[in-house]
């Protein structure tokens, strides 16, 4: 599913005020609260808000929380988690803590379905403000949601990845989600593929072993 209308089409996304002035991501943590702002909030047992470094050159963007992180508070701290620590170290040369991960919504999804229209409007504001603090300099798309959403397409991930586009004047490179690949382990390579693109663009050396 990917929506092809979001808070963008009406406006400013950035409607509260705290969150648009919100000075820090300790701050706008703090503004989120513990969120009401749509029907996730009666389904979730922890908000999943975001974690690295506040000032990382690279930021991920998932789709949202699954069980795992929906119990810890924590994005990516499952099976995919791991994958994704691995692209971050083995690939990257770097380590979770050089890097900021969020994802689109932050609350669960029942029975992990795809974030809906008024799911996304109400945490984009937050993402949008993330992105605007961590300022990286590299935004990593994780599948297709999470590209999708963020470009405003419904092209299949499958052709969005490995092209850079951009989000909120930020370049962005899409690539497939780590749950995917443990589904579909031959396609690491083209993940490899599109870290490389990312590294370059950086000016940071590849990693032997990513070679």
């Amino acid at each position: 599913m990917a929506p092809s209308v979001t808070a963008a089409d009406s406006g400013d996304l950035l409607l509260e005020p705290a969150v648009r002035h919100a000075p820090t991501l300790g701050h706008l943590r703090s503004v989120l609260g513990d969120c009401t702002r749509c029907k996730l909030a009666g389904g979730r047992t922890t908000i999943v808000f975001g974690v690295g470094n506040p000032q990382a050159a690279v930021m991920f963007i998932g789709e949202g929380p699954g069980e795992d992180e929906d119990r810890q508070g924590v994005p990516f701290v499952g099976r995919a988690g791991a994958l994704l620590t691995d692209i971050i170290t083995k690939g990257m040369g770097l380590t979770r803590e050089d890097v900021y991960i969020a994802n689109v919504v932050k609350c669960r999804p029942p029975n992990n379905r795809n974030p809906e229209l008024d799911e996304i409007a109400a945490c984009e504001p937050f993402l949008r403000r993330q992105i605007a603090l961590v300022r990286p300099k590299v935004i990593v798309a994780l599948g297709k949601f999470a590209s999708q959403v963020l470009l405003r397409s419904r092209v299949p991930i499958s052709r969005l990845r490995g092209i850079w586009s951009e989000y909120d004047g930020v370049p962005l490179m899409p690539t497939f989600h780590p749950a995917y690949l443990l589904r579909t382990p031959s396609d690491k390579k083209l993940v490899w593929e599109d870290v490389k693109k990312v590294l370059e663009h950086l000016g940071l050396p590849i990693p032997q072993r990513a070679r």
